[in-house]
């Protein structure tokens, strides 16, 4: 296919060029275009390289100029350059232009950035009076990182603003917009100076170019996530999608519908096919101009994503009842998994100089859509197949569960870059995370073992900031999902604050790149020795009312006090799965444990009631425990409570006045209140008016 479209443009261009003449390519530009910072810029850079993978039918001009805007009243417009002469003098066939990164100066873009689309209208009419049959490529920026000096100052909103504009000069010049950053943006480790790429940068806006000019994208290839076993979401437009040389038309068989489409000069093609209803299995057939694949036992149900850290890796072969429950297998169920395995895990070793690589190219997850066999059971998360389990056998549908984990991992390495860049608590974060306090001491030592052996400074890891979202989550957003279950926490439960401000940005940015706003029900942390968790637990509980659409499951009664990894995953999974089928499947099941209303003094008692409680019980025969008071000191003390007409009674002691009661606040907790359902309280505290 090379030689396809390589003849295509030839023959575009042929009007101009006699037989045997070289194309000319101009390569129009500022420091990124000149290779600035490369040790051998005339090999390294980007026009460089783009020479040898066009070969010796084209001659590629650098035209870069160190600092150059493309603003003419900028204060170093590139027409003024004599790169710029030289590149009219050029008599290029092709231009390739990439400016504005100088632009976002604050000399520049305030004052004069309602001047930038027509300057860089004047600049393409001026190249093509030297040649009106000359083809020119707008490029939208490589990126700026965050920790460029302006970044924070203006820049990082300039640059947006910017790229706008480059948008709307395609748009008016009917041309398609060669994407330099999104096959950069995720790869801050080639950015020493958070603006000007390497030489392994350079390669790959060269390649971009490459592929942009002869449409050479790799050939015919669907996403990794279709594949046999596979299921889709039903009830929503089914999307199926991948790369292929530009022009190329790919057609779609699925469930008695076909669907055709030619791919786009960017190398992507889609088909959407309309909703479905539950049921399968069924066979794809994905056709290409030279193959074909023939994708088998696809079945259309509900598909949810289940994610966080080692809990929700946690593996059903080591949980309490995994055991018997791989024994009795029911392997006819229609439950399908897909777990994303780790290139490494985030154990007390150094990991080495090819696993270090690997990281850095996002190569972190891998897997494929398993039916339900014993194997593929045994390594999945306990959780999320418990939750599966009971929402195939609830509902009588199809369950799809993505298993995409990692141990360890902070929240801010789920969250994307994008959201993090704009948010000023959060923005130093990606820069300096291993020496920021925001991350815990534990993560920081953690990685610099597994970094050990690593000479770029910048060398990424699972517990960077935005990694296991670009690693993980970006590769699958297209791919339509009934929901979230999450269990997550125990990374970032020493900084409740700030937890509480990134939970509620994760889940909205995770509904905004989906484009739906899809359940999200999250575990509450369990009980263990260690102080900041009942907290932590308390926050949790508060958020599902920041939170639209989302539940949580409560753990604390399931805790190990020396174990941050307790076995008992079933009765989680299945509180998981409670919630999903009162709040989306809306059956009418009891989803929740008893939780306060209000308390008020009466006399010399407090007394609380409580909803999702038909009756309140204790777990056995045991008595209430759990309960504690806070008075106006701030002095804490256990106290007795009993069960009167299924309402909570606290005895105040005498002389003592009440600020507070607090429930399972201590952080490994055998507090033992359940309703009619067997579902526990979660830990709380409510005030005391007085």
């Amino acid at each position: 296919m090379k030689i396809f479209w390589s003849l295509i443009l030839l023959a575009f261009l042929g009007q101009t060029k006699g037989y045997g003449q070289k194309i000319k390519v101009a390569c129009i530009g500022n420091s990124v275009t000149a290779g600035y910072l490369l040790a051998q810029p005339e090999k390294q850079a980007y026009p460089a390289q783009l020479q040898q993978l066009l070969g010796d039918g084209y001659q590629v001009g650098n035209f870069g100029h160190s600092g150059a805007t493309l603003l003419k009243k900028g204060h170093n417009p590139y027409f003024k350059t004599i790169e710029f002469r030289e590149a009219l003098n050029f008599g290029a066939d092709i231009a390739i232009i990439h400016l504005g990164l100088n632009d976002t100066d604050p000399r520049n873009w305030p004052n004069y950035k309602d001047q930038f689309q027509a300057d860089y209208q004047w600049l393409i009419d001026t190249l093509k009076q030297q040649n009106p049959k000359l083809k020119v490529y707008v490029c939208k920026l490589t990126p700026i990182f965050s920790g460029h000096p302006r970044f924070k100052s203006g820049t990082r909103d300039w640059y947006w603003q910017v790229q706008e504009k480059i948008l709307s000069v395609a748009k008016v010049n009917k041309l398609v917009p060669v994407d330099l950053n999104t096959p950069l943006h995720n790869r801050p480790e080639l950015f020493a100076d958070n603006l000007h790429p390497d030489s392994t940068g350079a390669a790959i806006i060269a390649k971009t170019i490459y592929r942009a000019i002869t449409g050479n994208f790799g050939g015919f290839q669907p996403d990794r996530l279709f594949s046999s076993n596979m299921v889709l979401q039903r009830d929503k437009n089914i999307p199926v999608y991948g790369t292929a040389n530009a022009g190329e038309e790919i057609t779609v068989s699925f469930n008695g519908k076909t669907s055709r489409t030619v791919t786009g000069a960017d190398g992507k093609w889609k088909v959407v096919f309309p909703p479905m209803r539950y049921g399968g299995p069924y066979q794809m057939k994905i056709s290409g101009p030279d193959s074909s694949l023939v994708l088998k036992n696809i079945l259309i149900g509900d598909v949810w994503l289940c994610s966080g850290q080692s809990n929700m890796a946690f593996p059903l072969k080591s949980s309490a009842a995994g055991t018997a429950t791989l024994q009795h297998l029911n392997t006819k169920m229609p439950l399908r998994l897909l777990k994303f395995k780790l290139l490494a895990e985030t154990d007390n070793t150094a990991w080495d100089k090819t696993t270090l690589a690997q990281l850095n190219q996002l190569n972190y997850f891998s897997g494929t859509w398993q039916n339900l066999s014993g194997d593929a059971a045994a390594d999945f998360s306990a959780v999320a197949y418990y939750f599966g389990e009971k929402l195939a056998r609830d509902e009588n549908i199809p369950i799809g569960l993505i298993e995409l984990a990692v141990g360890g991992s902070p929240l801010e390495s789920w969250l994307d870059r994008r959201t993090m860049e704009q948010d000023n608590l959060l923005v130093d974060m990606l820069d300096n995370w291993r020496k920021s306090d925001f991350l815990q001491d534990w993560v920081r030592e953690r990685a610099g073992v597994n970094l050990k052996n690593a000479v770029n400074p910048k060398q990424r890891h699972p517990y960077a900031p935005a990694y296991n979202y670009e690693a993980g989550v970006a590769a699958i957003t297209a791919f339509p999902i009934k929901g979230v279950i999450w269990y997550h926490g125990e990374s970032n439960a020493h900084n409740v604050e700030l937890f509480s401000h990134e939970f509620p940005l994760l889940v909205k940015s995770w509904r905004i790149k989906w484009n739906d706003n899809f359940p999200f029900y999250y575990v509450q942390l369990s009980a263990i020795d260690r102080p900041s968790w009942p907290y932590f637990r308390d926050a949790q509980r508060k958020l599902q009312a920041v939170i639209p659409n989302s539940g949580m499951a409560v753990s604390s009664d399931l805790g190990d006090s020396l174990n941050v990894h307790p076995i008992h995953k079933k009765e989680i999974g299945e509180r998981l799965a409670l919630l999903a089928l009162k709040n989306t499947y809306h059956q009418n099941v009891v989803a929740s444990g008893p939780i306060a209303l209000k308390a008020a003094k009466v006399k010399n008692t407090i007394v609380i009631k409580f909803i999702s409680a038909q009756k309140l019980k204790t777990t056995g025969a045991s008595v209430l425990t759990g309960f504690e008071l806070e008075d106006i000191t701030g002095a804490h003390f256990l106290v007795k409570a009993s069960i009167i007409q299924n309402k909570v009674h606290i005895y105040i002691p005498p002389g003592k006045t009440i600020s507070r009661v607090l429930y399972a606040w201590q952080p490994f907790t055998r507090a033992n209140l359940i309703n009619e359902a067997g579902l526990p309280a979660s830990t709380f505290s409510i005030s005391i008016p007085n």
